[in-house]
């Protein structure tokens, strides 16, 4: 007969990988919708508020088997890796809404160069896929790799800023609404990658007892 407790456990994880995945949702509609400008504002924002609702769920169900059940060791460890997980995928769901915000605020861009966008998009996209495999599958070596990628998110934001104090320098003609759209895009971007660490460093502690090297 299962433990109360392990039923509460079982709860917080179905609510966890439910999150993973709209949160992945949320974020590849996003970036669909800058590269498409569609608009997807509306549908977005739900899928942020559902994050945020469940994000909330997640930490009254785990204050409550605190409280309740006194957990010890892996328990502990998993309710409150799942607390810090749940606030991660509620802010991939928030910074999807700050990207098609970007849209509706700044206009059509489809005369912008969405080159910078595009390519640290593939490697978010990356991450973010691993970082819901880990944690699906409990996998405790996704960690390296996913502060891999995000070095490379951190190289491709510093990249683009430096070419954006050279090209304003020269007095470039590009429109401003261009260099703005990017550099806030590309800095939910590298939040984003953040935080798929940040997934890959609690599954490295659920399993292990111990920090990532890497946090």
């Amino acid at each position: 007969m299962p433990r109360l407790l392990d039923l509460g456990l079982d709860r917080i994880r179905n609510i966890i990988m439910d999150m993973a995945r709209l949160s992945e949702s949320s974020v590849f509609s996003a970036l669909e919708a800058y590269e498409s400008e569609s608009n997807a504002k509306k549908h977005i924002f739900e899928q942020s508020e559902k994050l945020r609702t469940l994000q909330d769920e997640v930490t009254d169900l785990a204050i409550e088997l605190i409280a309740r059940y006194q957990p010890v060791a892996t328990d502990l460890r998993f309710i409150k890796s799942c607390m810090e997980i749940a606030y991660g995928y509620s802010r991939f769901g928030r910074y999807s809404y700050d990207i098609v915000d970007v849209l509706e605020t700044l206009g059509p861009l489809s005369g912008c160069n969405k080159h910078a966008v595009s390519e640290m998009a593939i490697t978010v996209r990356k991450m973010i896929l691993l970082s819901v495999n880990a944690l699906e599958s409990r996998d405790k070596t996704a960690a390296p790799d996913l502060y891999q990628m995000d070095d490379t998110v951190d190289t491709l934001y510093r990249k683009y800023l430096r070419e954006l104090v050279s090209n304003l320098s020269k007095n470039s003609s590009d429109e401003p609404r261009c260099y703005i759209s990017n550099l806030l895009i590309l800095r939910y971007l590298e939040r984003i990658s953040d935080h798929a660490c940040y997934v890959g460093d609690s599954v490295y502690y659920i399993i292990t007892g111990s920090s990532s090297p890497r946090r």
